[in-house]
C-alpha cells in the first residue's frame, strides 16, 4: 500500500483557521517563448535545432479574472501560529504522532543498498559518513530501525534521524548516519540497509564538548571599508543553536546571526548561517557556511559588493574579492575541521524509483565517458562561483530545448542511473548554485520562507497596489528594489523552473537543500499577480500551461519530502490541494468554460496558437506528466486529473480519423473561431491541423512521409532529438499507459514502435516509461 494524499490539510498539529482574504486590486520543449507569470503576456516562436519550425503569432490571450475569494477554511494557520511553529527550534526534535499500521520488519530484511567508494589512495579507518535515503512504504516501520551489513557480515550501527513518514508510519526519508570501519583504496564497499529493532536511546557529541577541542569557524565580509563578523564558536557557547541531527554518531547544530561589525551594529541584510556537523569521538567536523541577502520585508533591498572569507581553526578556507551579493539570493560553501572523509556515496537508483520519489526512468541506457566529459567541461570558472548557476542558464526563460526542463533536469536524471562520481559533483554543485536567483524571500519572523499562508497578497509584480490585506490593515507587498541598486543576470522564470534542489536533499540530508526547494516552491506560488491566484490559496491558474506544469511538480517535491514537523509541510500540501480541487472542478468534473472532451489544459495562455485557435501540445503534455508523477506520489487528487489529461496524448497515437505519425505536431487546432466552442473529438482536431491533402493520405505512408518531410515511421518535430516535441511526448503517455479505460499501452506500443529515437544517453530528462 502506498502512501495516498487526500490534500487536507497535514498530519502536523496545526489548528486551522480561515484565512481573511478580501478583495484586492488587480494588478520546444522550450523551443518556443511564452509569457510566463512574471512577463508581458505575448508568445514568440523559436525552435530548439538550427531549424526553426513554423509558427502562428499568437496574440495576448484574456486574462483569467479570479472572483474574490472567500474565507477558506481548510487554510493552515497563519500568522502567531506560523511565527510559533515557524521556529526551527522543533524540526527534529518535535515528533508526529503517528499509528502504525503496518507490523515491525523482521529483523535482517534487507530493504536497500548503498555503495562506498574511496577517494583517498590509502585505506581510511573510521570514516564517518551521512547520507539521505527514501524508502518504500512499509520498509521500515515506525517500530523499527536500520543496521549496516557489509558484505562480510559485518554489522555497523546506523544513526537514523527519520524526518519524514508514510501515512502508515513507517520511513518516507531519514538522514543516515554511520562510522566505516575501514574503506580501501580501489575497493569499493557495498553495505545492505536492514531492518533492526529500535537502538536504546542515546546521545553524542555536545557544542561544550567540541568547542573543548577547540574549534572554531567564522564568517567575514568587508563591505564599504567596513567590517562584519559571525562566529560561530560564540553561538554554540551562547547556546543559541537548533538541532538537525541527533544521536550517538552525529550531531548537527545550526547558528544564525546577522553579520555584525566591530562597533555591534548589525548588517541589516546580510546574515551568515552555519551548520557544524560534528561526529561523536573523532574531530572530523564539516562546517557548512551559507551567506544571505534574503529578509522578505526588510526596507531598502539591494545587491551587495563586498570581500568574503571564511575560517575554520584558524585556517581560511574560503576568500573572494568584490563579491557582487544579489539580492535575495545567498551562497554557500563547505569545509571540514580535522580532515574530509575520502568517502563518495553510491545509492541505489532502481530502489529510488521503486519509492515513487523520482519517476520511472528507463534503465537500459548506457552512458558514455563523453557525457560526464561534457558536464565537467560545462561546469567551471565563474558558473561555479557564488552568483553562478552551474549548468543551467543565467536566463532562465530563454528559449530553446535543454537539460534542466523536465521533472528532473538531464543531468541529475543521469546522476542518479549512473551514480558516477561526476555527474554528483555537477548535480550538487549546481543547487547549491540554485541559491543565487533573486527569490529567497525570507520571513524575519518565522526564520523560514516566506509563506502566502501568513501574506496572502503577496506578489514581486508592480507596487503595492493590490497587497492590502484588509484583515490586518497592512500592505504585504516586498519593499520596492530600484532597478539601479537591484541588476541581477540571473532571470528566474516559472515556466523554466528546474528542480535544482530536491534529489539532492533526498540524496544528502543537507538542510541547505530542503530550504532551496522551499524557497523556489514558495516563490512560484507568489510570484503572480494576487487575485489571479485567488490570494491565499495560491493557484496557478493563470500561468502557461507549461508554468503550472512546473510549479504543480514543484510543490509537490516540497510537500512530499518535507519533514513532517516542518510547519511548511502543511502549506505545501494545501498548495497542492486548492490547485488539483481548482483542476478537477474545471476540468475533471466538466464544468466551467474550460471544459472539453479532448482532455486538454485551455486556461492561463493556453490557446494562443494559431491565432487563437490553437494550443502547443508540447506543453499540455509537459502538464499531464507533473500530474502523472504527482499522481504516483500518492497526491490521490491528482489521479482523476490525470485520468482526464491522459486522454489527449492517448488519442493523439489511436484516435480513429488521424495518423499517430504527426501525434506529436507543434501546434494543433482545437477550434474555428476564437469565441466558439471546442472540438469534441481527436478527429476534429486532426482535421482542422492538417491540410485536405494530408488528410486524404494513408497514415505513415510514404507520401505522408514526404509531406511532414520525415522518414516513414518518424515523427516529425526532433523525433532524434532528447529535447524534441516527441520526448515532450513520451512521459505523458509514460502515465497515460496505465489509466484505466483508455488504449494507453497500445498508444505506448505505437510510440515506441516509430523508427527515430533519440539519443537519451546525451539527455535523459524524458526517458521516462510506464511501471
Amino acid at each position: 500500500m502506498r502512501t495516498t494524499y487526500t490534500n487536507q490539510p497535514s498530519k502536523m498539529l496545526i489548528a486551522l483557521i480561515g484565512l481573511a482574504s478580501l478583495s484586492a486590486c488587480g494588478g520546444g520543449s522550450d523551443m518556443e517563448s511564452a509569457p510566463s507569470a512574471q512577463s508581458a503576456p505575448a508568445v514568440t516562436a523559436a525552435a530548439t535545432q538550427s531549424a526553426v519550425p513554423a509558427t502562428d503569432t499568437a496574440p495576448v490571450p484574456a486574462t483569467d479574472a479570479a472572483p474574490v475569494p472567500a474565507a477558506d477554511s481548510t487554510a493552515p494557520a497563519a500568522t502567531a501560529a506560523s511565527v510559533t511553529q515557524g521556529s526551527r527550534a522543533g524540526i527534529l526534535l518535535t515528533p508526529t504522532t503517528l499509528v502504525p499500521t503496518t507490523p515491525s520488519a523482521t529483523p535482517g530484511t534487507v530493504v536497500t543498498d548503498v555503495k562506498f567508494d574511496s577517494t583517498s589512495t590509502v585505506t581510511q579507518t573510521g570514516a564517518p559518513v551521512t547520507f539521505g535515503q527514501v524508502f518504500v512504504q512499509g520498509a521500515v516501520p515506525l517500530t523499527s530501525t536500520l543496521s549496516g551489513k557489509l558484505a562480510n557480515g559485518t554489522m555497523v550501527p546506523l544513526q537514523l534521524d527519520v524526518k519524514a513518514r508514510h501515512a502508515d508510519g513507517s520511513a518516507r526519508h531519514a538522514v543516515i548516519s554511520a562510522v566505516l570501519p575501514s574503506l580501501t583504496a580501489g575497493q569499493p564497499q557495498v553495505m545492505s540497509l536492514v531492518t533492526a529493532a529500535p537502538y536504546a536511546a542515546s546521545t553524542g557529541a555536545t557544542p561544550a564538548a567540541l568547542l573543548s577541542s577547540g574549534f572554531t569557524a567564522a564568517a567575514h565580509l568587508t563591505l564599504a571599508g567596513k567590517a562584519y563578523s559571525v562566529s560561530a564558536e560564540t553561538l554554540l557557547k551562547d547556546g543559541k543553536f537548533t538541532n538537525w541531527l541527533a544521536g550517538p554518531i552525529v550531531n548537527e547544530w545550526h547558528v544564525t546571526a546577522p553579520m555584525k561589525a566591530a562597533d555591534g551594529t548589525s548588517h541589516p541584510h546580510l546574515t551568515a548561517r552555519i551548520a557544524i556537523r560534528s561526529y561523536t569521538g573523532s574531530k572530523k567536523t564539516r562546517v557548512d557556511f551559507t551567506i544571505e541577502n534574503n529578509w522578505a520585508h526588510e526596507p531598502e533591498p539591494q545587491n551587495f559588493l563586498y570581500d568574503a572569507r571564511l575560517v575554520v581553526g584558524g585556517q581560511t578556507v574560503y576568500t573572494k574579492d568584490a563579491l557582487n551579493h544579489f539580492h535575495h539570493a545567498r551562497w554557500r560553501k563547505l569545509a571540514w575541521w580535522g580532515g574530509e572523509p575520502q568517502v563518495d556515496v553510491k545509492h541505489n537508483g532502481a530502489y529510488m524509483m521503486q519509492t515513487r520519489a523520482v519517476p520511472n526512468y528507463d534503465q537500459t541506457i548506457v552512458y558514455p565517458e563523453s557525457a560526464f566529459t561534457a558536464y565537467m567541461t560545462t561546469y567551471t570558472g565563474t558558473r561555479t562561483e557564488p552568483m553562478g548557476v552551474g549548468l543551467a542558464l543565467f536566463g532562465m526563460g530563454a528559449a530553446g530545448g535543454r537539460q534542466d526542463i523536465g521533472i528532473l533536469p538531464g543531468w541529475t536524471v543521469t546522476y542518479l542511473m549512473s551514480q558516477d562520481k561526476r555527474a554528483k559533483y555537477v548535480t550538487m554543485g549546481t543547487a547549491d548554485l540554485a541559491g543565487s536567483w533573486p527569490i529567497h524571500y525570507r520571513n524575519k519572523a518565522t526564520d523560514r520562507p516566506v509563506s502566502l499562508i501568513d501574506f496572502p497578497y503577496l506578489t514581486i509584480l508592480g507596487g503595492s497596489a493590490g497587497t492590502l490585506n484588509k484583515a490586518t490593515g497592512k500592505l504585504e507587498a516586498f519593499p520596492s528594489c530600484p532597478k539601479s541598486l537591484c541588476t541581477v543576470k540571473n532571470t528566474p522564470d516559472t515556466s523554466h523552473q528546474p528542480s535544482f534542489a530536491y534529489v539532492p536533499y533526498i540524496v544528502s540530508g543537507d538542510y541547505y537543500y530542503l530550504e532551496e526547494l522551499q524557497f523556489w516552491a514558495m516563490y512560484s506560488t507568489f510570484v503572480s499577480n494576487p487575485s489571479y491566484r485567488e490570494h491565499g490559496k495560491g493557484l496557478v491558474k493563470s500561468d502557461q500551461v507549461r508554468g503550472q506544469a512546473w510549479t504543480l511538480r514543484t510543490l509537490a517535491q516540497a510537500a512530499w519530502i518535507s519533514p513532517d514537523t516542518d510547519p511548511l509541510k502543511a502549506h505545501f500540501e494545501y498548495f497542492m490541494g486548492t490547485n488539483l480541487d481548482w483542476f478537477n472542478e474545471n476540468y475533471t468534473n466538466g464544468n466551467g468554460a474550460f471544459a472539453n472532451t479532448l482532455g486538454v489544459i485551455t486556461n492561463g495562455y493556453a490557446v494562443t496558437y494559431k491565432s487563437g485557435l490553437g494550443i502547443g501540445p508540447w506543453m499540455d503534455d509537459f502538464f499531464t506528466s507533473a500530474i502523472g508523477y504527482a499522481s504516483e506520489m500518492g497526491f490521490t487528487k491528482a489521479t482523476p486529473l490525470l485520468a482526464y489529461k491522459s486522454k489527449f496524448p492517448v488519442d493523439r497515437m489511436t484516435a480513429a480519423g488521424s495518423c499517430w505519425q504527426d501525434g506529436a505536431a507543434y501546434s494543433m487546432q482545437i477550434r474555428d473561431t476564437t469565441t466558439g466552442p471546442f472540438y469534441s473529438t481527436f478527429a476534429q482536431v486532426y482535421k482542422a491541423t492538417h491540410t485536405p491533402e494530408v488528410n486524404a493520405m494513408v497514415c505513415n505512408s510514404p507520401a505522408m512521409a514526404t509531406a511532414l518531410k520525415v522518414k516513414v515511421g518518424e515523427m516529425p518535430g526532433y523525433s532524434g532529438v532528447t529535447t524534441g516535441y516527441p520526448s515532450n511526448m513520451q512521459p505523458a503517455l509514460a502515465y497515460a499507459a496505465n489509466v484505466p479505460g483508455l488504449e494507453g499501452k497500445t498508444a505506448w506500443a505505437k510510440f515506441m514502435a516509430r523508427t527515430v529515437k533519440p539519443n537519451y544517453s546525451k539527455g535523459p530528462q524524458f526517458a521516462i516509461v510506464p511501471r
